[in-house]
């Protein structure tokens, strides 16, 4: 397939795009798709480990809603293939592994999956983000008896080494409070885990004021014309103004943390 073959003329031009870059290519597999669905014919998966081995200058990133397949469906997909069975022993160094977590209860459930498979990066998509998480708590990163974080583990061992957050698109999208996503920052600051802040989604949190003006978290003013939906979450009010007029600010910034190049 013509798909297949763009990242081996990727990978060919990889010294190009490091000189350009200053980093090595990362290649989102499957975005709108779940390499590790029980649906996804395991002879495709096969197939897609032979061109991640066959392509060692692209860093692949597999992100998964079902992290307690992943384990299972590597060994699997390695050992359908006699090339991969001689290949280096996993993980590779060029695929990072990660899970999405949207709230507490599934950060509880699924950080400790995709601790269990070995990984040269793990991360996390918290996208959309539907409610606080303590990162402690679900294991992915350690404090000391006061609950304060005190460090990431090394790379390898327990611990993630990215966190990307976000709020939700499409019609049915739901708000996200900016506290929780402030504190997902906070906790990847303290513990020196690369943070990147990739969407407010559709909607945008505001603070309004007398004149009919609402304060984004840009800093900009929006007149309260009756142009957009309104919601709230407890205090925080919220406009539905579309993703891209939402914005990717967060307390005026972005953040766009990536681990480091290797």
């Amino acid at each position: 397939m013509e798909n297949w073959k763009q990242p081996q003329r990727w990978n060919a031009r990889h010294a190009e795009f490091f000189a350009h870059h200053g980093r090595r290519q990362r290649v989102f597999c499957a975005s709108l798709a779940d390499v590790f669905d029980n649906a996804v014919d395991p002879a495709w998966r096969a197939d897609l480990f032979e061109l991640i081995a066959g392509t060692p200058n692209l860093d692949w990133l597999l992100l998964t809603k079902r992290i307690g397949n992943a384990g299972e469906m590597i060994v699997d997909a390695l050992l359908q293939r006699k090339g991969l069975k001689s290949h280096a022993p996993w993980p590779w160094p060029n695929v990072w592994l990660g899970a999405t977590i949207v709230n507490q209860e599934e950060a509880d459930r699924d950080i400790p999956k995709l601790f269990a498979v070995p990984a040269s990066v793990r991360f996390l998509s918290m996208e959309p983000l539907l409610g606080p998480v303590d990162l402690a708590q679900a294991g992915a990163l350690w404090s000391d008896m006061n609950n304060n974080i005190i460090y990431a583990p090394a790379r390898n061992l327990r611990g993630i080494d990215w966190l990307i957050a976000g709020g939700e698109s499409g019609p049915d999208a739901r708000p996200m409070h900016p506290e929780w996503a402030r504190s997902l920052r906070d906790q990847c600051a303290a513990a020196g885990v690369p943070f990147l802040f990739k969407q407010w989604g559709e909607w945008l949190p505001v603070e309004t004021d007398e004149d009919s003006y609402a304060t984004a978290d840009d800093g900009s003013k929006r007149e309260l014309d009756g142009r957009f939906r309104m919601t709230e979450l407890g205090e925080q009010r919220f406009f539905r103004t579309g993703k891209k007029t939402a914005g990717r600010l967060l307390d005026g910034r972005t953040h766009d943390e990536f681990p480091e190049a290797r």
